[in-house]
């Protein structure tokens, strides 16, 4: 209903009926209807004539709203924007990796504005380093049946069967790794509206004693998980970082004897590597020890735990029953290596050993948005679909990074002259060499692990998926 006009008074008093406190920024008094009998609108009931209204204040906590300056101590006891008590499996940078400040690389200048000759050494580093890894990738692109009618919904648009393509493709991937069934806990990193926990969900239909733990650091809208409430499944939301997550300290984890199979659809950047530390060692490693609260600073013996392996492969086949293992598996779907970060990189020790360091990483985490930077038309004009302003970023929905560029990701700003395709060449370069070191990572830690590409570069240019499995358990078919 559009507003009235204001009803013409008499100057310096208020209007019949309305408020009669005087806003002297605005230079006329408050529109606010007051109650009958009252001087002063709800806002303003306890102003005095003589001052028009008490004083309002910018609330400390949050400037965006005001609150009395009388009152002030008793609102910030109930202010939505106060610190609120940490839970139980909040331990502080539990997952962060040990800092170490002797390799802080100092202030380092973009891309674009380093010498010719320093890109340069960048460039034959990585060369060297990459020489010998499988930069071709094996296809295990895959679906589910848990997905077939949504798939062929007529309804959807472009971004919704993309989405739906790649959570039938990762699903597809946990059941191939025989992951899919009862008693066990799912536990989605970066889980954003809980879509790929609610699929999973539907794929295990009724098994028994399923719980699935969906993590997100942010409030979330739309969420789907509210809308499962079958006695077989329990579903569980924590608003938490994953840097300071301590499954261990989860009452259904800490209570139950469940193995934990960690899931991820774009797990951006570090979170990909704090989400490894803290399967495998926050929780894995310290739940094979026995203890009930992880060290952050943890030793283990990986000549014994190499030694343990080679004597379950000689042995043959195992009672399953007796290799149970604190975490089943592991399925993530890769993405954003510009945004990793050199004291969360669980592949440090991989990268040392390549003579490389944290000035390295920075520069190839950067370089490795190259490998998009120059696809992401072509993969769109290849797919025949429209181009429009939602495609952005194919991914967007449940992550921000597919449309993040830095200064060095727009063509012409680099020292010298490189071809498009040369960039991704090397923006390839940079991500697989980034994603070995964590291969490496759970390799050492008693996981068979590998990458393939999960879906078309025509859904979404991130298509490489992590999986890993106990390297004691059944073998699944899985490769590095």
């Amino acid at each position: 209903m559009a507003a009235s006009a204001p009803t013409p008074h008499a100057p310096g008093f208020p209007a019949e009926g309305r408020c009669g406190y005087y806003v002297a920024k605005k230079k006329r008094f408050c529109r606010m209807v007051a109650a009958a009998g009252r001087r002063f609108c709800g806002e303003h009931a306890g102003a005095a004539e003589e001052e028009n209204a008490r004083k309002r204040i910018l609330c400390p906590l949050d400037p965006k709203h005001t609150v009395y300056e009388d009152q002030l101590a008793k609102h910030l006891k109930k202010c939505n924007s106060r610190e609120k008590p940490k839970p139980d499996f909040f331990i502080q940078d539990i997952n962060a990796g040990l800092k170490d400040e002797t390799e802080i690389p100092e202030q380092l200048v973009p891309i674009s504005s380093l010498p010719e000759e320093q890109l340069e050494i960048l460039i034959k580093k990585l060369k060297k380093a990459s020489e010998g890894l499988n930069s071709t990738l094996k296809d295990q692109i895959m679906s589910h049946p848990a997905l077939h009618d949504a798939l062929n919904d007529p309804n959807n648009g472009d971004s919704a069967t993309k989405h739906l393509k790649q959570q039938a493709s990762i699903l597809g991937n946990i059941e191939k790794l025989k992951l899919l069934g009862p008693r066990r806990c799912f536990v989605e990193f970066g889980a954003g509206k809980g879509k790929l926990s609610h699929w999973v969900d539907i794929a295990l239909k009724d098994a028994e004693e399923v719980h699935f733990i969906l993590v997100e650091k942010v409030p979330t809208r739309f969420k789907v998980d509210g809308k499962h409430r079958k006695k077989n499944s329990v579903f569980q939301r924590l608003q938490i970082d994953i840097q300071h997550l301590c499954l261990n300290r989860i009452p259904v984890l800490s209570r139950e004897r469940l193995p934990v199979v960690g899931i991820g659809k774009h797990l951006c950047g570090a979170a990909t590597d704090l989400a490894l530390r803290c399967l495998v060692e926050t929780y894995g490693a310290s739940r094979e020890e026995g203890s009930e609260e992880p060290s952050a600073k943890r030793i283990k013996n990986e000549k014994a735990d190499r030694d343990v392996d080679a004597a379950a492969e000689a042995g043959g086949e195992r009672n399953v029953a007796e290799a149970w293992t604190p975490v089943a598996g592991i399925v993530v779907a890769l993405c954003c290596h510009h945004r990793c970060d050199w004291r969360h990189y669980v592949g440090k020790d991989y990268f040392r050993a390549q003579g490389l360091g944290a000035r390295e990483f920075h520069y190839f985490q950067r370089m490795s948005s190259w490998a998009t930077c120059g696809m992401r038309t072509a993969a769109v004009e290849a797919s025949g679909v429209p181009r429009t302003r939602g495609d952005e970023s194919e991914d967007g929905e449940e992550h921000d990074g597919g449309g993040h560029r830095g200064p060095e990701d727009r063509a012409g700003t680099l020292p010298g002259s490189l071809p498009v395709e040369e960039k991704e060449r090397l923006g390839r370069l940079c991500k697989l060499l980034i994603d070995q070191g964590r291969l490496q990572y759970l390799q050492r830690r008693g996981f068979r692990a590998a990458l393939q590409r999960y879906t078309d570069p025509g859904v979404s240019l991130e298509n490489v998926l992590l999986t890993a499995l106990p390297a004691r358990a059944p073998s699944a078919d899985t490769t590095a």
